[in-house]
């Protein structure tokens, strides 16, 4: 199941449209909004009750908390905790974050197969677009997917970018995120050299996450900055 977690400004989907964008049942869609993992949908006209981005980035999030073995138990007290008004976009940095922690994992798939875990029919065009974000290898029945990227690869796919532009994105955010780490891992090393393996093990396993929380918030925080300073200049 992948999901497409945009913001629509208007909630326009069906309960069976949500399902189908979302590759759940409309018996999930229901139930999730019993156990209040869902916000009520706005009813409409013949009382239809019609669903939008927020509906669609909670259950990505929903399906990425799963995939890291929480129970529901677990999901509906993380979901608990989110603020009530937290929009797709602010939804879908939750689940990247989450993502994060996700095991590398490249399986073989059949084409059926790989438009079912893309959550939509791929063409052919779409495919070749996630081979050269290295997302998918092969041809004909057989693909290798790397199933940590697929969601993103999918959803990239409807981001109003060039593939050039979109590759060029890629190259920058790897050169800079390992320079970043070889740097981290100088400055960390020079604090472990006297420890032995296990303390060194230990100290990695407490900064890891902090180190990528840090890296995430510093990032959104630059983001919004350029683009603030972007949309303001005047010879814009």
């Amino acid at each position: 199941m992948t999901t497409e977690p945009t913001d629509i400004g208007e909630p326009t989907l069906t309960i069976d449209e949500l399902a189908a964008r979302a590759g759940v049942t409309v018996r999930t869609v229901r139930f999730y909004g019993t156990r209040g993992l869902l916000p009520p949908p706005v009813i409409g006209a013949r009382r239809v009750g019609h669903y939008g981005g927020e509906h669609l980035a909670r259950l990505a999030l929903i399906e990425e908390l799963q995939h890291q073995g929480m129970t529901l138990a677990a999901i509906e007290r993380y979901m608990q905790q989110l603020p009530a008004d937290l929009s797709a976009h602010g939804l879908a940095i939750h689940q990247a974050v989450v993502a994060s922690w996700a095991p590398d994992i490249v399986e073989t798939v059949s084409r059926e197969e790989l438009g079912r875990r893309a959550g939509r029919v791929l063409s052919d065009d779409e495919i070749e677009r996630l081979a050269a974000m290295t997302v998918v290898t092969g041809d004909g029945d057989a693909y290798r997917v790397d199933l940590g990227l697929l969601r993103l690869g999918v959803r990239l796919l409807d981001v109003p970018l060039s593939q050039e532009a979109i590759l060029a994105s890629r190259k920058v955010l790897i050169e800079h995120s390992r320079a970043a780490a070889h740097e981290l891992a100088e400055l960390f090393r020079g604090e472990v050299s006297e420890r032995d393996a296990q303390d060194v093990k230990s100290l990695s396993a407490h900064m890891e996450p902090l180190v990528v929380q840090a890296l995430l918030t510093t990032f959104q925080r630059s983001l919004k900055e350029e683009l603030r300073e972007w949309t303001s200049d005047p010879q814009r």
